[in-house]
């Protein structure tokens, strides 16, 4: 009896067939236009995206952003002022999948411990010396002092932060592969929320007594912008 392979072949053009439409799912589809910049006076239901403004009514200045050129306030409690660069103020940022941020610490600032849920960020040390940590899922601390010129990469969702070592000012320029790329800023998310996280939450989570948690929500609710 003469043994046919037909059977496993169209097996295998049947495995084929369907990793290659699983792949092409998942892949980031390629342009349709030029561009899409955002109308962020929509009020339609969107995904990954702000509707397009119609292109007669696209103007040169979607295309430029002017903000990150200034320092911002550092006269606050953590001596630092992040400015940013993303769909939201900066509409020809819409689908392209990209967006900046300006880091100012005075000597002894910090941008304290946060997360970026949706994005992965590149750092370059535009001046001063910063110390640039962050924690992965397995609970190991990496950090660095980087200097002016150098650069950094924080994996996306990690908790990290960037600490101002140095003696005078410090600028960090941040790009991220997101163009708005969401921030989980620890102290204000945990002790600041609306509503509340309830206090037998936190105090049993930190294993410790509730006057330190009221202390802390005394500090950070009300408002995210430091």
């Amino acid at each position: 009896m003469e043994y046919s392979n037909s059977k496993p072949r169209s097996l295998l053009i049947l495995f084929a067939t369907v990793f290659l439409i699983i792949s092409s799912c998942r892949a980031d589809p390629d342009p349709l236009q030029d561009f899409c910049v955002a109308n962020l006076q929509a009020t339609d239901i969107t995904v990954d995206g702000f509707p397009c403004k119609p292109t007669s009514s696209v103007v040169s200045d979607d295309f430029f952003f002017s903000g990150l050129s200034a320092p911002g306030n550092t006269n606050n409690m953590f001596g630092s002022n992040i400015t940013q660069a993303n769909v939201a103020n900066f509409p020809g940022l819409n689908t392209l999948g990209l967006s900046m941020n300006r880091v100012d610490l005075v000597p002894g600032g910090i941008n304290p411990l946060h997360s970026h849920p949706r994005a992965t960020e590149l750092g370059f040390i535009l001046q001063g010396e910063v110390l640039v940590g962050f924690v992965s899922t397995a609970n190991a601390f990496y950090s660095k002092t980087v200097k002016a010129g150098e650069s950094f990469v924080i994996p996306r969702g990690l908790v990290h932060f960037q600490f101002n070592v140095g003696t005078g000012n410090a600028v960090v320029i941040t790009a991220f592969d997101s163009q708005l790329p969401g921030v989980v800023l620890a102290p204000f998310t945990l002790f600041g929320s609306t509503p509340a996280i309830p206090n037998d939450v936190l105090t049993k989570t930190f294993q410790v007594d509730q006057s330190v948690i009221n202390l802390l929500k005394s500090k950070f609710s009300g408002s995210t912008n430091y």
